[in-house]
């Protein structure tokens, strides 16, 4: 098993805040957001942990070093902006066990949903697996058309609908297969140069406690409410 953790965004939106520590670096109920995913991905049994780096990669490798909480941390630092997709990509030619599936993180996301029972509905055969967070106002977000079987149909783009809806979670389980989907070039989007280009791509819903932490407002939100994420 694998696991591959984004941290290499620039976090504009958060201004000030991240502008000389990574966002998930960021504080979150006494420990900081790469703490929290850290956890999450040892209760599966994962001992190393990918990290796609790149704004502020010093900064995090001087203040994390090469093993956390008794897991290791290898630094794939992207030479140049390469986008989620292009993260992902580069951050593949470090994975330990290639041929494994791999559990791939937003590094600026919360929740208590089972990582585990996730996995356990992972197809071997299939594309993988997209962590769909339900939010009770999707007006912000893309939200995720899902089919027959949990199967992703589509993505639909931000409507400015103030209702309730199932978005990307930022949170992944990819087979060896979805590398196949992967184009040439270096630099490119998962989700939009990826996920459509998929055949066999599923969706696990969940309703249990999700947020970003990508806005002031949501950070803020999280440091008062982190109990939530407390399992």
């Amino acid at each position: 098993m694998n696991a591959i953790i984004l941290c290499g965004g620039l976090s504009t939106r958060l201004g000030e805040i991240t502008k000389s520590i990574p966002k998930v670096l960021l504080e979150i109920g006494g420990k900081t957001v790469l703490d929290w995913q850290l956890e999450k991905l040892s209760a599966v049994g994962v001992t190393t942990v990918v990290l796609a780096a790149g704004h502020l990669s010093d900064v995090l490798l001087q203040t994390v070093g090469q093993e956390r909480n008794g897991m290791k941390l290898i630094y794939a630092i992207e030479p140049e902006r390469l986008g989620t997709g292009g993260a992902i990509k580069f951050a593949y030619t470090y994975l330990e066990y290639p041929d494994e599936p791999t559990i791939i993180l937003n590094g600026d996301v919360l929740s208590t949903f089972s990582l585990q029972d996730m996995l356990r509905q992972l197809r071997e055969d299939g594309d993988g697996i997209i962590l769909g967070a339900k939010v009770d106002d999707a007006a912000t977000y893309g939200t995720l058309a899902v089919g027959e079987h949990n199967h992703l149909d589509s993505f639909k783009e931000k409507e400015g609908k103030h209702e309730s809806g199932y978005i990307n979670g930022g949170v992944y389980l990819f087979t060896k297969k979805a590398t196949s989907y992967f184009p040439e070039q270096s630099a490119f989007s998962v989700e939009y140069d990826v996920f459509p280009r998929m055949t066999d791509l599923y969706v696990y819903t969940s309703d249990a406690p999700w947020i970003d932490i990508g806005v002031p407002e949501r950070l803020v939100w999280a440091r008062e409410h982190y109990q939530e994420f407390v399992v």
